[in-house]
């Protein structure tokens, strides 16, 4: 027997939709990544922690660039366009700052964004830093920036996971990623 992982549509069992009600909705739309987790209570309930709450000791724009570099080294372009769409104009970030989350270009980020995407980028890829990297983490955020960062690792590792396993394809409001070349914008 199958068990395909796919958004779920309503009408929820009540418990389910209780849980529901509690995240974020785009003009009374569920994202199909919510949609998805609702699949199992217990992954709904707990399995991803809300990092985006107003009370992070990360300011938007750092959370924004960290999200979207994980989500590009996860390959998840659902959840990369999403806060493209939703967050990147708030965090003020430039067309040219997204499209350099998914392709490197050092000179549009300030020298401590470079080293974050740096940090984030060795995190992704071996679970820890090391040296320089590992030192200028330290001396530029503090210790409960530093775990929050590590926790947004961890959640966009298993958000890009379901949504790229759920093959979800991109919510109409959200852009694709950017073509390798700089002509081709987001």
């Amino acid at each position: 027997m199958s068990h395909p992982l796919i958004p779920l549509d309503p009408p929820y069992e009540a418990q389910t939709k209780a849980v529901l009600k509690q995240y974020p909705h785009q003009n009374g739309y569920l994202l199909a990544l919510f949609r998805t987790f609702a699949n199992s209570e217990r992954f709904l309930r707990i399995g991803v922690p809300n990092l985006l709450g107003r009370d992070s000791p990360l300011d938007l724009r750092t959370r924004e660039i960290a999200i979207l570099r994980i989500t590009a080294n996860r390959e998840c372009a659902y959840e990369w366009g999403v806060h493209v769409a939703i967050f990147a104009p708030a965090a003020r970030l430039t067309d040219a700052q997204v499209r350099a989350t998914r392709h490197d270009d050092p000179e549009v980020w300030s020298d401590r964004e470079l080293r974050l995407i740096k940090a984030i980028d060795q995190m992704c890829e071996t679970a820890t830093l090391t040296g320089s990297t590992r030192q200028s983490f330290q001396d530029d955020w503090t210790t409960a920036q530093q775990l929050e960062l590590m926790a947004l690792c961890g959640t966009y590792t298993t958000i890009s996971l379901v949504a790229n396993i759920a093959n979800l394809p991109n919510e109409d409001f959200a852009p694709d990623f950017p073509e390798a070349s700089a002509e081709a914008g987001i």
